[in-house]
């Protein structure tokens, strides 16, 4: 059976897959009116009729949200508490913008329904839920036309017994109901409804696309999703739980990253996956940085996701003017259709035209030659945009590119040096269709001493997800003081999380021999408003402290703490295909490695740069720059100031020179 994982993004959907001896790829572009239309066909040119499974990570759920497709949702709360979701937080997103505007919630005032009825904070009963108003709420949500329903309700995470109540009034109605108590368990009602929100506005549409790709692949081709937490989980848990799938995408090269990383010995690494449409970077200090403070599009999304900081920069970001007439690049993307200048339809300038206008990027070489870039077609807009800022054609080019480059370097600023790290103590691995033209310099600006870029960097995101596990993560409000939270209490209290995970983990088809659990607590000193995830074992409160120390600067042991949520991380490891290694070779590679020669512009100025096929690399060899590497999947820069070595598992090992020296050479 063939193992196919497969990702859509903004520009092209990727395939990687395993068929038992061999890993294969392939990309095309994608098809953002029916993204199931460029899953289906490259699966069709890649299986013919033989068996495969399929763990996809999909952007549905996320455009979703940001293009404002979702479904028509309606939310049911406790009268009086219908605004919640339109008050929030207090925090502004623009501090000193004065006319700010806060993201308009996702269900208008029209569709929130108050019910009289209330549970207090310990799981009592204060107020009987309002049997007799439940025939009217349900008239009233047909007659709104709606296709979804979120219900939240104060202190359901202690007793959700009214909010079971009002699902099975509303379940007639033959449209899904997203219950707070199951997506979100937690205190903070404000983010417990916007999350509940968020599921059932992405969740009908979610369930067509999954409908969709089932129904054509058929029972026998087993299809499984990415989740925003690093783990797999079956489509039909998808459908439902369409909330924890909003990141899937990067959250599958992250985790191939600390994979590749792993067998590469390099545990401490800062990934920076750069696409056609935006850059993720994430901080991996030996494991997966986990986070509950995600969200999207300015929406709170209190789910566990995998730490990722996002930015719109990518091959695609468009050159253009601001109202002062300076240059900028970004966030605006060209995409896949129409694309930049060079695929041919577009007519904004872009970062890759930029790239490809310094020679950086060949045009016979795109996607193994599959994709012939059109250089003709840059010189009329580079001439026309340069003589707007009087400068040169080439200098413009240089421009864009150093601008996408602080854009970028600017969120890895804010993943290391914002929370007390050094990008110094870490190697940069580079990955995505676009990261190896850019990861060197950002290396430099940032110090960085070392780059890896792993075997198919294009497709990373990908190939993690065939390395992924099968994870669920459960969580529970306790707010349990030092005293309280003994030991022995808290076992009681995961105890339940625990036998949920391992029951919905069997019916994910895990072994119980293959399952195992990972308790985790959030704690906080009493009297402040956040709390952090350390693990539960005897020495817990140690480890918070510790964890408190780094973070903040500071913590005082003898400060009472509470013990707020317990966790628990339930995991399946399933066999995953290995990691190909390389035939050994002397550190000079064979002249066959060395296709062409070129003139490609480094500071202003043309250098003869050896063009390297990387298939016919091998384990040892070693190359100065400069240097092109090609491959099907990405183009790899090796600019003067740096030097690569291939490793056993094929991964570039690009060291950095000297960086005062290096950061001149970028400008």
């Amino acid at each position: 059976m063939l193992i196919i994982g497969v990702d859509t993004g903004g520009t092209f959907t990727d395939f990687i897959w395993h068929d038992g001896g061999q890993w294969h790829e392939h990309k095309r572009l994608s098809t953002p009116d029916n993204p199931a239309a460029a899953v289906l066909a490259g699966l069709r040119e890649i299986t013919g009729m033989r068996p495969f499974a399929v763990c996809h990570g999909s952007t549905v759920a996320t455009n979703a949200i940001l293009e404002h497709r979702g479904a028509r949702t309606a939310l049911v709360t406790n009268r009086g508490f219908t605004d919640v979701i339109e008050i929030g937080r207090q925090q502004r997103p623009e501090l000193y913008h004065l006319a700010c505007r806060r993201t308009p919630p996702l269900v208008p005032e029209t569709l929130r329904f108050g019910v009289a009825g209330r549970i207090g904070p310990d799981g009592d009963e204060l107020v009987p839920l309002a049997e007799n108003e439940l025939p009217a709420l349900a008239t009233a949500i047909r007659e709104a036309r709606v296709e979804s329903v979120a219900v939240c309700g104060l202190f359901s995470f202690a007793n959700p017994a009214h909010e079971r109540r009002l699902r099975d009034a509303l379940t007639p109605l033959g449209i899904p109901v997203s219950l707070s108590a199951e997506v979100l368990p937690e205190f903070r009602e404000y983010e417990r409804t916007s999350t509940t929100v968020v599921n059932a506005y992405v969740a009908p549409v979610m369930d067509r696309y999954l409908a969709h790709l089932t129904d054509r692949l058929g029972d026998r081709r087993p299809l499984r999703i990415m989740q925003s937490n690093g783990g797999s989980i079956t489509a039909a848990t998808a459908r439902r739980e369409s909330v924890r799938t909003i990141l899937s995408g990067p959250a599958g090269g992250a985790v191939g990253a600390a994979a590749i990383g792993r067998t590469a010995g390099h545990e401490k690494l800062i990934t920076f996956d750069m696409g056609g449409t935006s850059t993720d970077v994430a901080l991996i200090d030996g494991r997966l940085p986990l986070t509950m403070e995600g969200g999207i599009a300015g929406l709170p999304v209190r789910v566990p996701m995998i730490d990722i900081h996002t930015v719109g920069a990518g091959g695609g970001s468009i050159a253009h003017l601001d109202a002062g007439g300076a240059l900028n690049v970004g966030p605006r993307s060209a995409g896949a259709d129409p694309g930049p200048v060079c695929y041919g339809r577009g007519t904004d300038i872009t970062v890759t035209d930029a790239n490809l206008y310094l020679g950086r990027l060949l045009s016979d070489r795109f996607l193994g030659g599959s994709m012939t870039l059109d250089r003709t077609r840059l010189k009329e807009p580079f001439a026309a945009l340069a003589e707007k800022l009087r400068i040169t054609p080439t200098e413009l080019a240089e421009g864009i590119l150093t601008i996408a480059n602080t854009t970028m370097e600017r969120a890895i600023r804010v993943i290391s040096v914002e929370r007390g790290h050094d990008p110094r103590d870490f190697a940069l691995f580079s990955f995505g269709g676009a990261g190896g033209l850019h990861a060197c310099f950002l290396a430099a600006q940032l110090g960085i001493p070392t780059v890896l870029v792993p075997c198919n960097p294009g497709l990373l995101s990908a190939l993690g997800m065939l390395l992924a596990d099968i994870v669920k993560d459960f969580s529970r409000t306790v707010m349990l003081d030092g005293v309280a939270a003994t030991p022995k209490r808290l076992r009681a209290e995961l105890a339940p999380l625990e036998e949920q995970g391992r029951r919905e983990l069997a019916a994910e088809g895990v072994t119980a021999a293959g399952i195992s659990t990972e308790p985790l607590l959030d704690m906080r000193y009493r009297g402040q408003s956040h709390e952090l995830m350390v693990p539960f074992t005897t020495a817990f409160r140690q480890a918070f402290d510790e964890l408190h120390a780094r973070i903040y600067g500071h913590a005082d042991d003898t400060r009472p703490v509470e013990v707020v949520n317990v966790r628990l991380r339930a995991r399946g490891t399933p066999k995953k295909p290995p990691l190909e290694r390389l035939p050994p070779g002397g550190p000079v590679p064979s002249a066959a490695a060395f296709v062409d020669e070129r003139a490609v512009i480094f500071a202003g100025r043309p250098h003869t740069t050896r063009i390297i096929d990387r298939a016919r690399l091998l384990a040892g060899n070693i190359v100065d720059g400069p240097a092109i590497v090609t491959e099907y999947s990405s183009t790899i820069v090796v600019p003067p100031f740096a030097a690569l070595a291939v490793d056993a598992f094929g991964n570039l090992i690009i060291t950095i020179g000297n960086t005062a020296v290096t950061a001149g050479e970028n400008r």
